[in-house]
């Protein structure tokens, strides 16, 4: 189990990537270095007391209606942390692994890191970080549209929306356009979904 979790979450990492880099390479590469232009560096906060209490009021303001749409409307076996389901403590690497580099770090890279950053030079922060979002959140519609009824479809890509507009924000407006804030938000979220798999708590 561990060793397929870590060739899965390098593997999605690679391909979530893929396509960032390409268009790196032929438009950006002689400006800036591949993990500068997605915005994995340092973040430069100004006021850590304000940066800190943003931090933990999105984790809770995402982890409450994921966790509720979760419990009352989505059968547990569809969802990723499944595979995590009253293992305990012999299922923490591959949930680090699921949780902070497989999802946590691909996504973030792809949504916040690349779609946000163009659709931002294009359209603007306020634009960018509502496509970005929009997509975010359909995407992880698409993933359930085949086994859940359309109307929780709606609510998990309204809710995933949701979630992906307040990391952009973030990262623009609290990080200096670092990513790795919103990778981290994103990662403990998932660790904490997981440990619940993992506990059998809810």
């Amino acid at each position: 189990m561990v060793l397929e979790s870590v060739i899965n979450a390098v593997f999605q990492v690679f391909l979530f990537s893929v396509i960032p880099f390409i268009w790196w390479f032929f438009s950006a590469r002689k400006e800036q270095s591949f993990l500068t232009w997605l915005g994995l560096q340092k973040p430069v906060i100004e006021n850590k007391g304000n940066y800190f209490l943003w931090f933990v009021f999105i984790i809770i303001l995402l982890f409450v209606p994921l966790t509720t749409i979760s419990y009352f409307y989505l059968d547990t076996s569809t969802l990723a942390t499944n595979r995590f389901t009253g293992l305990g403590f012999s299922a923490l690497i591959p949930a680090l692994f699921h949780s902070i580099v497989q999802t946590g770090l691909s996504e973030e890279l792809l949504f916040r890191g690349f779609l946000m950053k163009r659709f931002m030079h294009k359209f603007g922060f306020q634009m960018g970080n509502i496509m970005q979002s929009l997509l975010f959140g359909i995407l992880h519609g698409l993933l359930m549209f085949s086994f859940i009824p359309f109307g929780v479809v709606v609510l998990v890509v309204i809710a995933t929306a949701f979630v992906g507009y307040l990391l952009g924000w973030i990262n623009e407006r609290k990080s200096n356009g670092s990513i790795l804030t919103s990778w981290a938000i994103h990662s403990i979220v998932n660790l904490i979904a997981a440990f619940m798999a993992m506990f059998n708590i809810l």
